[in-house]
């Protein structure tokens, strides 16, 4: 049974592991502790995120759209200087993002669901029409993309279409079962489920995005709240090659006497590990710059030199009208990192 596999590859663990975990799972604390975020704020931030995600995910695939295009593509500005499959995938991959963000507590994860997914996925991707939500029908390979979204070669032969099936059943069955019980660390059965799901490859085309989509609904569903707030997708970009390298040394080894998932799992939990600090740095006082717009900023630094002023001063001195002024006010407040003194005509504010 293939279920006794994935329980053999979660033993005897070396040390460095378990103090990844011990380290995630301290920051995971952290944030549900620490966060005093407005909604406000983490809508935005929410958003900023599926823009990052949306276009570090379909790159990793090949697509060509930068983060920027990304956002006027969501914002239903045309794009003429991209092929309508690029655009296509975006489109697909951001509504399926949001859709994860927004409902992951009230999804059921599935085979159903996977195949739910993967129907989203490519909704707009005129070509893909015949096998979305349905597993291969015929062999398929891995292919390590470039940047210039060329292949550079095979990674790995991956299931062959007659076995997906059932392959599925069971990886999920025991993906499922190994989260409800807690027979092992989420993110062990997590990492578990993503290496040997990349090995089937159950689909024609899509995988590695579904891979990514499924990645931020498990890690929500087992309680890492931070994930909508900081782009995984975008670490995995920035570190492709150590991505394909981990993936392909551990699956080597699949159906050998050597059967490991270590590098790939290593890999993962870095991974997961900077995802962690970076959502806690949002928190930090020295940080607060990155939640700002550059206008935004100028206010804040302002405010750094100054112990008490009034929005007036604020924007005599940096030549800002009134009504922005108060939004960044506003925003400032929100984020807990002023406080206001006095009503009305009298009001000012300061650091606090």
């Amino acid at each position: 049974m293939l279920q006794d596999v994935y329980d053999r590859r979660l033993e005897n663990l070396p040390a460095s592991i378990w103090e990844k975990i011990a380290q995630i799972d301290e920051l995971k604390g952290l944030w549900v502790g620490g966060v005093r975020l407005g909604p406000q704020v983490l809508g935005r931030l929410k958003q900023s995120v599926l823009i990052t995600s949306t276009g570090a995910s379909t790159r990793i695939e090949g697509a060509r759209l930068s983060d920027e295009d990304v956002e006027k593509l969501m914002r239903g500005i045309s794009i003429q200087k991209f092929t309508d499959r690029d655009k296509q995938e975006v489109t697909g991959y951001f509504e399926l993002l949001t859709n994860v963000f927004d409902s992951w507590d009230r999804l059921r994860f599935s085979e159903g669901l996977i195949k739910h997914f993967h129907r989203e996925l490519l909704k707009y991707v005129d070509k893909d029409t015949h096998h979305r939500g349905e597993y291969k029908h015929q062999e398929n390979k891995v292919y390590m993309i470039d940047a210039a979204g060329q292949s550079v070669g095979i990674l790995f032969d991956t299931t062959p279409a007659y076995l997906t099936p059932k392959e599925m059943q069971e990886l999920v069955e025991w993906t499922r079962e190994a989260l409800n019980n807690r027979k092992h660390h989420p993110l062990l059965v997590i990492a578990d489920f993503l290496v040997q799901f990349l090995q089937i490859h159950p689909f024609q085309d899509g995988n590695g995005r579904m891979s990514r989509v499924l990645t931020n609904l498990l890690m929500l569903q087992a309680g890492y709240a931070y994930v909508p707030y900081v782009s995984h997708e975008k670490l995995i970009e920035d570190n492709k090659p150590e991505y394909y390298l981990a993936l392909r040394q551990s699956q080597r080894t699949f159906q050998t006497d050597d059967d490991t998932i270590l590098p790939w799992l290593t890999f993962f939990l870095e991974i997961t590990l900077m995802q962690a600090k970076m959502a806690l740095e949002l928190l930090s006082r020295e940080n607060i710059e990155k939640l700002l717009s550059p206008r935004q900023v100028d206010v804040w630094r302002y405010m750094q030199t100054a112990q008490e002023v009034t929005p007036k001063e604020l924007s005599d001195a940096l030549g800002v009208p009134r009504p922005t002024i108060n939004q960044v006010l506003n925003r400032l407040l929100e984020l807990g990192r002023i406080e206001r003194i006095g009503l009305g005509r009298g009001t000012r504010y300061r650091l606090k």
